[in-house]
């Protein structure tokens, strides 16, 4: 689950390159936290990336 409710972002995908050129698939994963936070005045339980969170985007639930 490494999507987040608020901005969408999700798993991207691309090629590791190493020193010799040798090439591999990798994956880049957001840093999703799940937190309390108030949704349609009520809290609920949500994930959401560390960027919307330091954003003011989500309003965290006591």
């Amino acid at each position: 689950m490494a999507k987040c409710d608020y901005c969408g972002k999700s798993v991207q995908f691309g090629i590791q390159v190493s020193h010799s050129h040798r090439r591999s698939n990798r994956t880049w994963k957001p840093n999703v936290k799940r937190v309390k936070a108030v949704v349609n005045g009520t809290p609920c339980r949500v994930y959401a990336c560390t960027r919307c969170l330091r954003s003011g985007k989500v309003t965290r639930a006591v």
